[in-house]
């Protein structure tokens, strides 16, 4: 088949990117071809090696906006989206491609749909989406809804939560997100016995994850075997930035911490993932009960156990034994795991190697390409 991606996020960070290479790599590796249809201006922030076709209407960024600005530019985007609704119609009834993907969609894709001629596309239009809170999963199946008469007119959710999402909607399918692989490198000897063991700790710095606190968790843990901390963080605001420099200032001095105060992305990016044995989520958030955390798929694509809060992805410990959780905001018991995990790996290596083979199979990349021709072929 001949996929076109209409890839419209303006600011794509390490998630998008990853996911759009997954679409175009594993979806060439099943012998169908993929473009890019994006508005002008557009610039990837990665080389994806596919033909790269611009459509009118610019992205439309909230970055900084509030209020009547922000209601402003809102209004600006949902016009454009309707302009690359129209003319992706237009290219459609050309036969320039066989199906749509949007790779990154929401409720209000579908919503603006209802006004587009779009809705009565020749080819499948697919509309992915990475994940609803319950209250998004009620919008969902609202909009959805309209499209029951619409059968080119699809919409696949990932999610490792659909139990708790009630996703009724006749038109919609639900699928496991997929694992993020070091697709630049050689992927490390994950069978190694490490003498030191190195936890990584990586992500935007700010100040609700409570890094520092983590920090005091870990200088007061009781560990029996040599254990390491690499932190990445990068910084988007001044004030995020003069913290963050402190916080490295007040632990330049202990010999088993490593800061990274910059951002990586790409192989650096791969490289930094590949160079610890285990990931930590210190921070969770309750839209991690529903949305996927991208540093779990990370895990599962590396291979590599984690110690994370038990408000993020909790489906995944529970049915996978990759690693332990803790209380979310509770030091005391995030000190206490971290000795335990720590204290108990080389038992434990064996389990958590087998496991996370389960897991990196269970959400092979592969499996969402199939899913995706599947869709688009119903």
């Amino acid at each position: 088949m001949r996929f076109a991606i209409m890839e419209c996020v303006v600011t794509p960070g390490g998630h998008e990117i990853d996911f759009d290479r997954i679409l175009v790599e594993e979806l060439t590796a099943l012998g169908h071809s993929v473009e890019f249809y994006v508005p002008e201006g557009h610039q990837f922030k990665w080389d994806y090696g596919m033909p790269v076709h611009h459509l009118k209407g610019t992205g439309v960024s909230y970055k900084g906006a509030h209020g009547l600005k922000k209601l402003v530019l809102a209004a600006r985007r949902e016009w454009h989206r309707q302009k690359w609704y129209t003319q992706m119609y237009a290219l459609a009834c050309e036969d320039k491609f066989d199906a749509i993907i949007f790779p990154s969609a929401t409720y209000r894709y579908l919503r603006a749909l209802k006004r587009n001629r779009l809705r009565h596309s020749p080819v499948p239009v697919l509309f992915l989406i990475h994940g609803v809170t319950p209250k998004e999963a009620v919008k969902l199946n609202h909009e959805a809804e309209a499209f029951v008469n619409e059968s080119n007119v699809r919409i696949g959710v990932q999610t490792f939560a659909a139990e708790k999402l009630h996703l009724t909607a006749k038109k919609l399918r639900v699928y496991g997100p997929p694992n993020y692989l070091p697709r630049d490198i050689q992927q490390a000897d994950y069978n190694k016995n490490p003498e030191v063991l190195k936890l990584g700790f990586f992500g935007q710095f700010r100040r609700e994850k409570k890094l520092e606190e983590f920090l005091q968790a870990f200088t007061a843990c009781h560990f029996t075997r040599p254990v390491h901390l690499l932190v990445q963080g990068s910084t988007q605001t001044p004030e995020d930035e003069v913290e963050f420099n402190r916080i490295i200032k007040a632990y330049e001095n202990a010999d088993n911490i490593e800061f990274w105060h910059h951002p990586i992305i790409g192989i650096e990016w791969q490289k930094g993932l590949a160079s610890v044995d285990v990931l930590v989520m210190p921070y969770g958030n309750d839209r991690y009960l529903y949305h996927t955390s991208a540093l779990i798929s990370n895990a599962m694509g590396y291979r590599e156990p984690i110690i994370a809060a038990d408000n993020v992805n909790p489906e995944i410990l529970r049915d996978y034994h990759i690693g332990m959780s803790f209380k979310n905001g509770d030091m005391q018991d995030l000190q206490q795991t971290l000795e335990n995990f720590v204290n108990t790996y080389d038992a434990q290596k064996a389990t958590y190697k087998q496991e996370l083979e389960r897991a990196y199979h269970d959400f092979a990349p592969s499996r969402l390409a199939k899913n995706i021709v599947a869709l688009a072929k119903e």
